[in-house]
């Protein structure tokens, strides 16, 4: 029983020793170089992302400008509801305000799937920003020696911040 309790001390006390030494010889190595990107300032400043705002502007500017025209046109059927309202019969009133809430139906409908259209181009067109962004990240990462380059902090110092360098590269 004592040579049993002798060796797992000796394994125990190796092991220690080989972590002391990994410690060690880990310390004494270069320091790790950490980078950040902020996906954010990419997404605002970037020329491709700035050009893939003015695309996406360009291919919805009609359809939001059909929504703006039934917007006033919605408005000026209530306007004339209200001030009509007194003058008319029964019958009529209730068949403007049956027309007004159709008008107003087909307009949060199609509300509805401007923001949806909006939001599914929006999301394609920011992933291909993001994908090329990351490219750009990994050739920075690679030329300068990085360890790690994270794109989402709480917090990261103005010593660590990329994000020019990226916007520079993007900029090409």
């Amino acid at each position: 029983m004592k040579f049993i309790n002798k060796s797992f001390v000796s394994f125990h006390a190796a092991a220690l020793a080989l972590c002391i030494l990994t410690i060690g010889s880990v310390q004494a190595e270069e320091s790790s170089k950490i980078g950040f990107v902020s996906t954010e300032r990419i997404f605002r400043e970037a020329a491709p992302a700035k050009a893939a705002t003015a695309k996406i502007e360009q291919e919805f500017s009609r359809r939001d400008k059909e929504l703006q025209d039934m917007a006033a046109r919605m408005k000026s059927v209530s306007e004339k509801l209200d001030k009509d309202a007194s003058v008319l019969s029964e019958s009529d009133r209730l068949k403007r305000q049956r027309d007004l809430s159709d008008i107003d139906k087909e307009f949060q409908r199609k509300q509805r799937e401007f923001r949806e259209d909006l939001n599914q181009r929006r999301n394609e067109e920011l992933a291909i920003v993001l994908e090329r962004t990351n490219k750009v990240i990994k050739q920075i990462a690679e030329a300068e020696k990085f360890d790690i380059v994270f794109q989402e902090a709480v917090y990261a110092s103005k010593r660590i911040d990329i994000t020019d360098k990226v916007l520079a590269a993007l900029g090409k």
